[in-house]
């Protein structure tokens, strides 16, 4: 039997889908299972065991024919994507049976539970979500002497999710007597990172690296895999430190924390100011003053990870 599964596009929710495929690739345990999605999806679960083939798809609409061509023929199409271009994509594949994650069917419940439910209800199973399953590439190097924290300010979702840098550098200061300080970001972070790391550096912090915009999917899977503590708005890498059990405070702010929390992180607290107007789910701060984030003190995130330690 050949299974074909498209990967959520984001980081964050290819993760939470793990334990959706992992039931779902157990269910058709002789079968053998073929990945597509983007960079970023295909790099975070490629490594997976159970997996025999992977492929990137572009955006464009030509990319999506000439892949279909290549797969060949399938018993069974899952998709994880709800986009009007994966509803194209499933036309092109040759599979007996096809199914198509719509986001507007599984509403108030965890993301994870989502993607769960998805694949019980084409089925007919009633499987459990189990942790978030991340395989790394690279192994642990040599032990270090000192505890690390991680440092996430990134959040790709918008400008509204993003934590001030001078906060998440007043965090990191505190903790630098205890703790080497890892600072993590994409591209996009690279300004946020460099804030935060010339303030570490007015304070004569020197036990940190700067990690934002030089590491690969498989690096950064790695770096978090080490960590002794996170402190990270609600992003991607914010779900990869859950699948390895990484303590974690977690900052929120217009997002839905009861849908993109943690999942089934045993030392995990987030830390939010519960306005009348959060969850938003916006972007850009539609009041303008961005408030479920800036009213959020460095002092109550230093406490929340005490409360871990």
């Amino acid at each position: 039997m050949r299974i074909l599964i498209e990967l959520p596009t984001w980081l964050g929710d290819a993760v939470m889908a793990t334990p959706a495929i992992e039931n779902l690739v157990n269910y058709y345990d002789e079968s053998e299972v073929i990945l597509i999605g983007s960079f970023i999806s295909i790099e975070v679960l490629k490594n997976h065991p159970r997996i025999s083939n992977t492929y990137v798809i572009r955006k464009k609409y030509t990319s999506l024919y000439k892949i279909s061509k290549k797969l060949g023929k399938f018993d069974i199409f899952f998709s994880f994507r709800s986009s009007f271009r994966t509803k194209f994509f499933k036309l092109l594949i040759s599979s007996k049976k096809k199914f198509q994650f719509d986001g507007n069917s599984y509403q108030n419940r965890h993301q994870v539970e989502k993607y769960n439910d998805f694949v019980n209800d084409n089925l007919n199973t009633n499987f459990h979500p189990g942790r978030l399953i991340v395989h790394p590439s690279l192994k642990p190097k040599d032990y270090n002497s000192k505890p690390i924290v991680g440092i996430n300010p990134g959040a790709s979702y918008g400008d509204s999710k993003r934590w001030h840098p001078e906060k998440f550098a007043k965090v990191a200061t505190e903790l630098s007597n205890n703790f080497d300080i890892l600072i993590f970001g994409d591209i996009n972070e690279k300004e946020i990172a460099a804030d935060i790391e010339k303030a570490l550096i007015d304070k004569g912090v020197i036990n940190y690296q700067n990690l934002a915009a030089s590491t690969s999917v498989e690096e950064l899977i790695y770096h978090i895999s080490t960590l002794d503590m996170f402190v990270t708005g609600d992003s991607g890498p914010m779900h990869i430190a859950a699948a390895f059990q990484v303590p974690t405070v977690a900052i929120f702010g217009p997002t839905k924390d009861k849908e993109t929390s943690q999942w089934m992180n045993d030392k995990n607290t987030i830390v939010k100011k519960g306005l009348d107007c959060q969850p938003c789910m916006k972007r850009n701060c539609p009041l303008k003053h961005n408030n479920c984030m800036k009213l959020i003190k460095a002092e109550e995130v230093l406490n929340a990870v005490k409360s871990l330690n």
